[in-house]
């Protein structure tokens, strides 16, 4: 009985080591999202990378300079440009921005995540990679303040 003790006790203990520093779903999901928002505030348009799938849709509701509503898009190309230039000069965010991220759901490689920031929502979706890496692939989006959603 005690080798058999002693057994399961090593075999728990060698599964825990090799699974230590293994960062979870929930943690690399909210990595992902950290990233997308750090890379605007911190002007680090490399964390954008990280978060973002290439194929990424980012997509807003929006009026028109004449009060004809459309969507707005945004891609991968242009939130790695957004994250380069958005808070150069320091002004976009509050000294301690708020970001708060609610994970709704993670069903094995995918998961629907909201975004609350100062002055937006998002509402996000990703995907693990093969590689087992969290991406950003859509984002629907609007302002607190609905009336700025316009051109």
């Amino acid at each position: 009985m005690f080798k058999v003790l002693v057994l399961l006790t090593l075999t728990f203990m060698v599964s825990a080591v090799s699974h230590a520093g293994t960062p979870t779903d929930e943690e690399s999901i909210r990595r992902a999202v950290l990233d997308y928002i750090e890379s605007q505030h911190k002007v680090q348009p490399g964390l954008a990378k990280r978060g973002l799938d290439r194929d990424l849709a980012k997509r807003t509701y929006w009026l028109d300079d004449k009060g004809k509503e459309f969507i707005l898009e945004t891609d991968y190309e242009d939130m790695l440009e957004l994250a380069a230039a958005y808070n150069k000069d320091g002004d976009r965010f509050p000294e301690e921005p708020k970001v708060e991220i609610e994970i709704f759901d993670i069903d094995q490689r995918t998961a629907s995540v909201k975004l609350t920031v100062d002055e937006w929502i998002d509402y996000m979706h990703l995907y693990k990679t093969r590689a087992g890496d969290w991406k950003i692939i859509n984002v629907l989006w609007q302002f607190h303040d609905t009336s700025r959603q316009k051109s």
